[in-house]
């Protein structure tokens, strides 16, 4: 039993590590502030749930410690992107490559475009 639960933590920090390494990458690679946070906030989040998955697997002793992690994890995450993205959006951040601007009910012109695909 404790083999298959140590494949099992393995198989996490693996998944885990993989969702987080994909998140840095799209925060290095993503052309603006929302949708790099869309990245990190999302990915980053699945990261460290499987991470603290793959300790309370690990460490049986941990699991309601684990378990109260996850939760605060998975409620401050994506309310903490939102939040950035918010006050991005409030100091005028631009939005890179838009079309429109759903939030504004604006039509956002892209550079060396005459039209938008609602014209």
């Amino acid at each position: 039993m404790r083999a298959v639960l140590e494949a099992l933590a393995l198989i996490a920090v693996v998944a885990g590590t993989a969702f987080s390494v994909i998140g840095i990458l799209g925060m290095l690679r993503l052309p603006d502030v929302y949708t790099r946070l869309h990245a990190t906030g999302k990915v980053s989040t699945f990261g460290a749930v499987l991470l603290l998955v793959a300790a309370a697997l690990i460490i049986e002793a941990v699991w309601a410690k684990a378990l109260i992690a996850i939760v605060l994890v998975l409620i401050s995450g994506p309310v903490v992107s939102h939040v950035l993205g918010s006050a991005a959006l409030r100091i005028g951040i631009p939005l890179k490559g838009a079309v429109r601007d759903d939030l504004h009910g604006e039509r956002v012109s892209r550079p060396g475009k005459n039209k938008t695909p609602e014209q």
